[in-house]
């Protein structure tokens, strides 16, 4: 009787600690679960300054105060990389859509990755081409001219700003910036310890894909018609992190003239009439120089710099809302070479044409940021989250690195004559 009744006693405070436990997690943050679909305690309960006396507060408010207890392990969203945040993602996206919605997609992300290594391949190639070409030049003395140059015209256009260049007539950019100090990765974070290797999940190219899904659906980007967070382009800072809209607008843009840059490429070299054209404007640009290794260099000067020009042109088709495909072709070339000194000047007029089948520039975001580290994406995107909460939606107090996503206590009961129990109380978001 004596040890059934010890054993009720247990049974007791273990079901008081938790339903305190599960009281105090029940105290979400409302307004990050209503806007960004995210599960989190505020631990610092609207002071922004976190204390672990205040869990402590919180739990003798639900009736666990006559124990003790002690923090064996807490994790904060931020912690190892933004892996819980990470998992209540991909826990949302599976949930919301199921998993066989994206599983078709998984055999795109080799794609992604085989594009990202031949652009930085190709664009390499480019500027070895360009020495080779100097080089030459410089051996023999001699000099292509000026005017009706492609090569020197498109080389020119590079060091112009490139916003310039692709953005679509009238648009305005945003001006919009933000502190770089403030901002969460940036800044010196609060951190948790412990490990929970015990209780996360794998995470693999499926839940990679979730996140990025996710990304698209909360944060707004160049494209949107709407705007009313603290920065506009909140995708394009997500994957740049520089401190304005304007700067991380130019780093994508960028970044897609580099993948666009590739299929364009590659298609100008399988096209034996574009290359015979480029062929000819070469002969002419070096016919002063009887040098036939200049000759055949500057055909493909001049097959770098077409692509390049086609590849302004896809970055207008995309930022106009429109579509490019994947691969080129004969129809889906846009550039004429004629047109291509015609780049950046008053008769310059075309602003891209769109293809049905292609994809837009909400598809190179998703590319884009599936090829980005996925903490430093999570980090960024934790810290848009952060300074909204902060600035259109009231939380003054809100960091994102005093928010709980799961601890584990160790609690030491006392029971009659000396008696004392101890166990382990785990609560976890998922």
């Amino acid at each position: 009787m004596e040890s059934a009744s010890i054993q009720m006693a247990k049974n007791y405070q273990r079901a008081d600690v938790n339903r305190a436990m599960e009281c105090v997690f029940a105290e979400y943050q409302k307004e990050l679960l209503e806007e960004y679909d995210i599960f989190a305690l505020d631990a610092s309960y609207e002071t922004g300054q976190y204390a672990e006396q205040n869990l402590w507060d919180r739990m003798d408010f639900y009736g666990a105060g006559s124990m003790e207890h002690q923090m064996e392990r807490i994790q904060f969203l931020t912690d190892s990389g933004c892996s819980s945040f990470c998992r209540q993602v991909a826990s949302y996206m599976e949930q919301k859509y199921g998993i066989d919605a994206w599983k078709d997609k998984t055999g795109l992300s080799s794609i992604w990755k085989q594009q990202e290594e031949r652009a930085d391949t190709y664009m390499e190639e480019e500027q070895e081409q360009q020495q080779y070409l100097e080089g030459l030049l410089a051996d023999s003395n001699g000099e292509l001219p000026e005017e009706e140059n492609p090569i020197t015209y498109v080389g020119q256009l590079k060091q112009s700003p490139i916003l310039e260049l692709v953005l679509p007539k009238e648009q305005i950019i945003s001006e919009k910036q933000v502190d770089e100090g403030i901002m969460l990765s940036l800044r010196e974070q609060n951190r948790g310890y412990g490990t929970f290797s015990d209780v996360e999940d794998g995470e693999g190219t499926l839940s990679t894909l979730l996140f990025g899904e996710y990304l698209l659906e909360h944060f707004s980007m160049f494209t949107n018609t709407e705007h009313t967070g603290v920065l506009d382009y909140e995708l394009e800072y997500v994957f740049a992190g520089k401190n304005s809209d304007r700067e991380n607008l130019e780093a994508v843009v960028r970044r897609l003239m580099a993948l666009r840059f590739v299929p364009n490429y590659i298609y100008i070299q399988t096209d034996s009439e574009m290359k015979a054209e480029a062929e000819a404007m070469a002969a002419t640009l070096c016919s002063l120089l009887a040098v036939p290794a200049i000759t055949e260099a500057a055909a493909q000067g001049i097959l770098l710099a077409w692509s390049y020009g086609e590849t302004i042109m896809d970055l207008r088709t995309l930022l106009s809302g429109n579509r490019v495909p994947m691969t080129k072709s004969k129809e889906s070339w846009q550039l004429q070479l004629a047109g291509l000194l015609k780049l950046g000047t008053e008769e310059d007029k075309s602003e891209g044409q769109d293809v049905a089948d292609g994809l837009d520039y909400r598809e190179y975001l998703r590319m884009i940021l599936f090829l980005k580290n996925k903490e430093t994406v999570a980090e960024r995107a934790l810290g848009i989250i952060e300074q909204n909460m902060q600035k259109m939606y009231g939380q003054t107090y809100f960091r994102a690195d005093l928010c709980v996503s799961r601890m584990e206590i160790k609690t030491t009961s006392r029971l009659r004559r000396g008696i004392t129990y101890q166990y382990k109380t785990y609560y976890g978001y998922q």
